[in-house]
């Protein structure tokens, strides 16, 4: 039951800073041309533990799919200048 109820917290926690990310998201007006490559971008998840599956860019942010450290599928929003992460989304 306690195992149910701590899953229960931390998804919900999850699912909220998500809607936040995606409500407040903000990469930024950067023009294309300052964009750091996706090759760059890949290094830069790569080196959080990330496997890179596929990149989009989402809204003028970088959208990675990727495999974190523990085996789970997330979604991952970058700011495409700094390689900053704005947002994550567990995947299912």
């Amino acid at each position: 039951m306690r195992k149910i109820i701590l899953a229960a917290v931390v998804l919900t926690t999850a699912f909220a800073g998500l809607a936040r990310a995606e409500d407040t998201h903000d990469c930024g007006n950067v023009p294309k041309d300052k964009w750091m490559s996706e090759d760059a971008l890949k290094e830069k998840a790569k080196g959080m533990g990330y496997d890179v599956r596929k990149i989009k860019v989402e809204g003028g942010c970088y959208e990675v799919y990727a495999i974190d450290s523990k085996g789970a599928k997330v979604e991952t929003l970058f700011n495409p200048q700094t390689g900053e992460a704005v947002g994550n989304e567990a995947g299912e």
